[in-house]
């Protein structure tokens, strides 16, 4: 089913509201999530309302927990994010680490004890549309094995590297797995498999049936090897600078879908040691090198993000293709069926 862009996000609102939630962080809460189905990332909008709910009635998340200054130094802040919304912690974050780059050149926050950020580009793209260049971190609890495991030992860890340009942001958005939890879980409900292998199935094959993948929890790393190093890095990066929970801390605490994690913001000025429009005039020339490449597949060549412009022109014109499932749970949550 499709449906206009403001008639989910007053949908996604009134959810909210009708479970708790002030009416200024549900219309910011709902803005976030309908512009993630917006772009095409479902698994981060619509569908986690429901999930968010039941965490909201769990006591998982704390509807009025805000950001508290801990330490800072310079350019580099740390805050307790007190279990609040993780949507609205990093929004503050980043535009935070924004305002350090413009005092510094480089501004970075760390923020632990907070909750699931849902889609990472959110806030590399705050950071872009400021001018500024994005380096994002979380961590999670384990969700995939470090490479010669055979269990849950190393978390996911989303990254996300944002680029400001006029020709439109380069925002590079990616879990550590080969696919996200979201993605995943999405795939499964429409009885789709993967595009390729994505994880392991309780016998320890690799497999590209999501139900089994969610089954045995065993997620594959992106490069094998270098995925698995690469997040269990992320997991120290993150706790260390925000003296907050590693991976292993959740796991004891059993903690689900990233409560109490921990998360780096950094925004660094481009434009400190050379001009915008040298600047800029890089980032077209290999925009351009891109476009040129021999495209011997179905789907089209292009830099990170590139879709999520399309998809957002795309869906703004014609309505946002939806999950019928999740928006009939989130007509029930807004009373509004």
């Amino acid at each position: 089913m499709n449906i206009k862009y403001n008639e989910l996000k007053e949908l996604i609102a009134k959810a909210l509201e009708n479970n708790g939630v002030d009416n200024k962080r549900a219309n910011l809460m709902a803005k976030i999530h309908a512009d993630s189905s917006l772009k095409g990332v479902g698994s981060h909008g619509l569908n986690r309302i429901p999930r968010l709910v039941d965490f909201i009635h769990e006591d998982l998340v704390d509807i009025n927990g805000d950001l508290q200054l801990v330490k800072s130094s310079g350019a580099i802040e740390r805050y307790d994010g007190n279990l609040g919304f993780g949507v609205i912690n990093a929004i503050k974050a980043s535009e935070r680490a924004c305002e350090l780059a413009k005092e510094n050149g480089i501004g970075l926050v760390a923020v632990k004890n907070t909750t699931h950020w849902m889609r990472a580009g959110t806030y590399g793209e705050i950071i872009a549309d400021n001018g500024y260049i994005g380096l994002l971190f979380t961590n999670t609890e384990s969700l995939m094995p470090l490479w010669g495991s055979n269990e849950k030992s190393v978390g996911n860890n989303p990254v996300c590297i944002s680029i400001p340009s006029k020709s439109g942001n380069i925002i590079l958005d990616m879990a550590l797995s080969q696919y996200s939890y979201g993605k995943v879980d999405t795939l499964k409900n429409l009885n789709k498999n993967l595009p390729y292998p994505g994880g392991f199935d309780s016998d320890g094959v690799l497999t590209d049936d999501p139900e089994k993948i969610l089954e045995s929890g065993r997620f594959l790393p992106i490069g094998y090897w270098k995925g698995s190093g690469l997040a269990l890095c992320v997991d120290l990066l993150t706790s260390v600078i925000s003296e907050g929970r590693t991976t292993y801390d959740m796991d004891k605490e059993n903690s689900w879908n990233c409560t109490g994690c921990s998360q780096l913001f950094i925004a660094i000025n481009p434009r400190l040691l050379s001009d915008a429009d040298t600047n800029e005039s890089i980032i077209n020339n290999v925009k351009g090198k891109v476009e040129e490449i021999d495209n011997k597949s179905t789907d089209s060549v292009r830099f990170p993000g590139q879709g999520l412009l399309y998809r957002e022109k795309r869906n703004l014109e014609n309505g946002i293709e939806v999950d019928d499932m999740y928006l009939k749970q989130v007509r029930e949550l807004a009373g509004n069926l």
